[in-house]
């Protein structure tokens, strides 16, 4: 079973509506010379996975983004402050705040839901 396998499993999951993806499967759509896959997206609400290879080169974005660290370990920096986190750990990077996971391992990957900006939240 291959990435021909997981993909196909995938859209036929996406295809009918249901609610559960694994980690596996979802680590499985990825590419190998991707980063980022998305697995759901519902209205303005979007989940992929994002499992960076050697280093995090994303950009800040316009929309609220919530990770929820699957597997590894690392620091993860917003807005200059700097803290560790690993696996089941849940980090928060509102709209248009740098942010960066850095020194992480190898076997590094998160669950990246997005969601529109709070626009100063509450």
């Amino acid at each position: 079973m291959g990435d021909a396998w997981a993909w196909r499993w995938l859209g036929i999951l996406l295809d009918m509506n249901h609610r559960a993806v694994t980690y596996k499967l979802a680590l499985a759509s990825i590419a190998s010379d991707e980063r980022y896959s998305e697995i759901l997206r519902h209205g303005s609400l979007s989940a992929g996975i994002y499992a960076p290879h050697e280093s995090d080169e994303q950009e800040s974005h316009p929309e609220d983004r919530i990770y929820v660290v699957l597997n590894g370990s690392g620091f993860f920096t917003v807005d200059g402050d700097r803290q560790p986190f690993g696996p089941s750990d849940l980090l928060f990077a509102a709209s248009d705040v740098a942010h960066q996971f850095e020194d992480f391992t190898p076997d590094f990957a998160v669950w990246a839901i997005s969601c529109p900006s709070s626009q100063g939240g509450s």
